[in-house]
């Protein structure tokens, strides 16, 4: 089976600062990677290039999986206040290339809890009911490779068991997952690999069974 993702001896530098450096890593279709690392070690840097979003120094990254299905949800939710929650999600879909179906854009609403919500005005939502909006807005395009940074921030616990849900559903469709949690102990037991960063460097990459916080091996 061919990988979904590929990186090979990533490092960065932000100036003369180095976050991290020779990261490698290989990611199959229908498996989710859990990145962990104590604060500042690079984890959403290492997922921004993995996305395509940030040129790594040196090294280089490769996806099999199109640019139209892939999808990454960070720490803003990249909503519009004065759009409603429908609004939003058929924003994005035209963004994303195909014409908005109102059965298609209350389904995703659903998935997510807010179908009560869809006419109101998304800057009116928590941040928790902004974060659902954002997930809806993610699980819209059914991704093919979705990037998580931190995604259960601002969820309740009925709304992290939504992400949860719907995480394993992407995995079961053959979906590639990297995942940035802060939540090791919560949410390893749903991830196929662990890939840890510390020391600026990469200090553990394998199955998540494996995986000893603390322990440092390649």
């Amino acid at each position: 089976m061919s990988a979904a993702l590929t990186a090979r001896r990533l490092t960065k530098f932000y100036g003369d600062k180095l976050v991290f450096r020779d990261v490698s890593l290989e990611l199959a279709p229908g498996r989710v990677l859990l990145v962990v690392g104590g604060n500042g070690a690079g984890k959403s840097t290492l997922l921004k290039i993995l996305a395509g979003l940030l040129r790594p120094s040196e090294g280089r990254c490769d996806s099999a999986v199109p640019a139209e299905r892939a999808a990454y949800l960070g720490h803003a939710t990249f909503l519009y206040s004065r759009l409603t929650a429908l609004d939003n999600l058929a924003f994005w879909a035209r963004m994303y290339g195909f014409t908005p179906d109102e059965d298609r854009l209350q389904a995703a609403l659903a998935r997510v809890g807010l179908s009560r919500v869809g006419q109101e005005r998304a800057g009116g939502f928590s941040r928790g009911m902004a974060q659902r909006l954002n997930l809806a807005r993610v699980f819209l395009v059914e991704p093919q490779l979705l990037f998580l940074d931190e995604p259960g921030t601002g969820l309740d616990a009925a709304s992290q068991e939504i992400l949860r849900a719907e995480i394993a559903g992407l995995k079961a469709r053959g979906a590639a997952v990297v995942w940035v949690s802060h939540d090791l102990a919560g949410d390893r037991g749903r991830a196929d690999m662990v890939l840890a960063l510390a020391g600026n460097r990469m200090a553990f990459f394998g199955p998540a069974a494996d995986y000893v916080p603390g322990e440092v091996a390649c």
